[in-house]
């Protein structure tokens, strides 16, 4: 926008956060957060992130849509995995070839795996496009890889590329 101020939306979304963190809008409060607020958007424009461009926004709702029901279904799967206490279970790692190359579209997925109970994001190799999870809970016959393209990816790559 400015050179003085280069983004205010920016600089209004971490003065508000820091009031909202701290719960306290006294004097030094807002100060400390209006200093914050206006260094941040310099500090983030160094690291030269891409613009974001979403292809296809309504995408979201659907991704939303089945992230909730998986995080519901999870945590009963978990629950139940806990609760059964059976030594026969196993968990392991899980190598999934994927063909997102979207920075933001990965970062998505991290999240949605990481915040689905029983699955966690654990290392990804961009040279060959594979992803390791931990799943808590790996039965016979089931396709991680597919589970994730299926359900994931293919909506990932209709927002983000």
């Amino acid at each position: 926008m400015s050179r003085w101020l280069p983004s205010p939306p920016t600089t209004l979304g971490l003065l508000a956060l820091w009031l909202l963190l701290n719960q306290s809008v006294s004097p030094g409060h807002i100060l400390l957060g209006s200093i914050l607020g206006l260094l941040g958007p310099f500090l983030l424009k160094r690291l030269d992130v891409p613009p974001l461009k979403l292809r296809r926004p309504g995408s979201i709702l659907r991704l939303l849509g089945i992230f909730i029901a998986d995080m519901i279904r999870s945590n009963i799967a978990v629950a139940r995995v806990i609760l059964a206490n059976d030594p026969r279970r196993k968990n392991g790692f899980v190598r999934i070839p994927l063909r997102l190359r979207s920075r933001y579209a990965l970062a998505t997925l991290a999240c949605l795996i990481t915040a689905t109970p029983g699955t966690s994001w654990v290392s990804y190799d961009p040279a060959t496009g594979v992803l390791v999870i931990h799943v808590l809970d790996l039965s016979e016959g089931d396709d991680w890889a597919a589970l994730i393209e299926r359900r994931y990816v293919g909506l990932l790559v209709e927002i983000f590329e």
